[in-house]
Formats: C-alpha cells, structure tokens, sequence
C-alpha cells in the first residue's frame, strides 16, 4: 500500500500558489483494507475515504472505462492492482497528473506536466480526454486562471472535434455553471466566454474551408453553452459612447473592469449580463439599442432558470440590468426619479447589493476604450445620494403626530430635499 499526493495541490506547489486542498491515491490497497485501518468511505460511484484523524479525502487509484454518452457515461475500475501511471493517465491535464510520493517526496510525472508547467502549456495527458465533455470546459476555465498558459495545438484538435460530435449535447446545466461560476472567480473570466466564442468563430471557419464535413455535426460551443451572448457578437454601439464599437467586445471590457473592482464572482456575472438585451435589438435601429434594460429582463431570467443559479445571482443581474442606464443618466435625472430609483433599487433595506449594484455600473463605465483607469462621477454621485438619504431624522414627523403613509411621505420629501441640496453643490 502506497500513498501519493496528486493532481492540483502538486500543480499550484510547483507553480508557487498557495496550496488549499491536498488530493490522495492510494495504490495496492483494496476498500476492505482501508476500513480496516480507519478510513470511512464515502465514494458512492468509486472508493473514497475520509482520513480517520485529518478527514482530508483518499481515494483509491481507479481506471476509468467510456460506456456512455456524456460525462456520466463511465464504468470504474479499483483494486490494489491499479498501478499509480494509470490512475494518473485518466487525469485531464498533464499539468493535474504529477504526484508526489508521501515517503520520499519523489515526484512522479509519467506524462510531462512538469514539463508543461515550465513551458506553460495545457496539454491532455491522453486521448482519453475525449471521452469527457465536461474536460473542454475546464480547459478553459484552467486558460482564464492561468492567462500566460497556451492550449495546446493538439489539446485544440481533440476539443473541436469534442464539438463537433456533440458531445457537449450531453452536459447538463447544472455541470455547466459548476464550471462557469469556478471561472468567475478567476483573475480573468474574460478569456473563459471569449474562448467559448472563439471555439464557435474557428469551427464555422473549419466547416467552410473543409467541404467533407456534414452540417449536422457542426456543432458550435457558444450556441450549446450561451445561445444569449452570442447575439452580441456583431452589434454595433455609437462610437460617440462607445469606442470599442461593438457590444460584445464592451461586454468583455465591463467583465475584465468587474475584476478590477470585485472578487465577488455575483458581481462579475451581474457585469457580463448587464447588456445582454442589446442582442434582441433589430439591424435597423443599430447602433442605438432602444429599450435594451426591458428587453433583457427575460432573457437573464432564462439563464438563471436554465442554470438554477441562486437567488444572488439572479437578482443583482436583474437589477443591474434594469437600472444600469440610470446611473449613467443621472445628471439628467430629477432628485424624485434619483430617490425613487434609489427605492426600487431596495437600496436602503439592501445596502449591500445596492454597493454591488454600484460597482456593476463602474464596470459599465470602465468598461469603454479610454475609460479603464478613470474615474466614475455617476456612481459616486449616486452613491453620496444614497447616504444623504439612508438615515433621514423621522424626529420632526413624530413630533407632527404623523403616522403610517405621512410618514413615508415625509421621509420621501427629506430625501428629495437631500438629493437637491447635492445638486445645487456639485453645480
């Protein structure tokens, strides 16, 4: 029986990363021995065991046999002779398929992620990879967590071809968030749904150029995974406002200038679907996008019901795609529509998400050529707006003797007063 460190806690070591979750394989031994020695299994589809003191997880090395369709579609086999190489060959990356023996501390790389992580590649450790659909997006995700990596030219190949037989027909929604929300959390989820549409843009130039293959299998990635931002790609914006010139190139900007300002993954998707009624606009209104906070109400509720996302999710993306455009209208605005904005926001029962909401719409700004490193006078306008107003002295109206709806009314007029009383100073 022999234990090894493997796969990401290996990886993030060699690469200098702090190091939060340690994976173990253990070879040569077998479910029974485990118990015996303490381990608790609680692997439902294959052997995996608690440590008796640490509770850290150990699994037993397995192989991994294709029966099915989809990432489900697999039959396991375990038992103390499942030797470490093939327990690592099933691995999706030769970067995640190192480990390191717990004795000697020896590092073991059959398939040269050591390698790979020198020259910053992403490479599959076998042909095996096809057989996940689920491995195409962790690549990607992999890309946006470490920018200066390159897919491999072979890693491409197999994942296009993934594509274009439909595999990822079989990912469920829910897999898909899984990955989705792990890669709005990293230092560049931009490169995540732009490789997505790349996939989508190279394979349509691959199906033209090659006349052999048959349109039924041309399948694209961003129309299984994101059908709502492609529709994006091609809009036109007013140069006047936006130099960049198009939707979805400004959608990126705002998602690369979310991350600037967040880590919160809620405010980075809150960003990214923030325009995404832009895409229902017709061509002969282009480049304006008349009425695009309405139009794109229900498509952000059709992601986040096909995702299952929670409510945190979805309702700061409503928001900040609804009212998004009053804070770039607010010197334009008069001090009943700011407060009342202010209220629809529920931004003085939900000061929290109304500060998230705030930062959506820096990245909205920020989000322009030219405007990355400036600073926003809207937000902030809006936001000494929402102090001034959040802590109104309701002592006179008591002292009126006014009570229920007069009260609500008072505070309305106050906070009018307030907003008024910052107008007059900024001007």
């Amino acid at each position: 029986m022999k234990i090894y460190k493997v796969g990401g806690c290996i990886r993030d070591k060699l690469l200098g990363l702090p190091v939060s979750d340690n994976d173990y394989v253990v070879v040569g031994s077998s479910p029974k021995e485990m118990i015996s020695l303490g381990y608790v299994p609680v692997g439902k589809e294959f052997p995996v065991f608690l440590h008796p003191e640490t509770k850290e997880e150990y699994a037993l090395a397995r192989t991994e046999t294709k029966t099915g369709e989809g990432y489900k579609g697999f039959s396991f086999r375990f038992g103390p002779d499942i030797t470490l190489e093939e327990d690592l060959k099933r691995r999706d990356l030769t970067i995640n398929a190192i480990a390191e023996d717990m004795e000697t501390g020896m590092l073991i790389d059959p398939y040269g992620g050591i390698k790979d992580i020198e020259n910053k590649v992403l490479r599959h450790t076998s042909e095996a990879f096809s057989e996940d659909p689920l491995r195409v997006l962790r690549v990607l995700r992999f890309k946006a967590r470490f920018n200066d990596f390159r897919i491999h030219s072979t890693t491409v190949d197999l994942m296009e071809m993934m594509i274009r037989n439909g595999e990822l027909d079989h990912l469920t929604p829910e897999r898909v968030w899984i990955e989705t929300e792990k890669a709005l959390r990293t230092d560049n989820p931009h490169l995540y749904f732009e490789l997505i549409m790349f996939f989508r843009r190279k394979t349509k130039k691959k199906h033209q150029l090659n006349n052999g293959l048959n349109s039924k299998f041309m399948f694209d990635l961003g129309d299984i995974l994101f059908p709502e931002l492609i529709k994006l790609i091609g809009k036109t914006e007013p140069e006047k406002h936006h130099p960049e010139k198009y939707t979805w190139e400004h959608t990126l900007l705002t998602l690369k200038a979310a991350c600037k300002l967040s880590k919160d993954p809620v405010v980075r998707f809150a960003a990214l679907v923030h325009d995404i009624g832009k895409g229902e606009t017709p061509a002969s209104e282009l480049p304006h996008h008349y009425g695009h906070e309405k139009a794109g109400l229900p498509i952000i509720e059709g992601i986040c019901d096909r995702f299952k996302v929670s409510n945190e999710y979805r309702e700061l993306a409503l928001l900040s795609c609804r009212y998004h455009m009053r804070v770039r209208q607010i010197w334009l605005m008069k001090a009943k529509t700011t407060v009342k904005t202010l209220m629809k926001l529920d931004a003085f029962r939900r000061p929290e998400r109304f500060k998230k909401f705030l930062l959506v719409c820096e990245a909205d700004y920020k989000g322009r050529l030219g405007k990355e490193n400036k600073e926003c006078d809207e937000t902030e306008f809006f936001n000494l707006c929402f102090d001034k107003c959040k802590n109104i002295d309701i002592k006179p109206a008591l002292d009126q003797k006014l009570s229920g709806i007069k009260i609500n009314e008072y505070i309305y007029k106050c906070r009018k007063h307030e907003v008024n009383v910052l107008r007059r100073k900024r001007k």
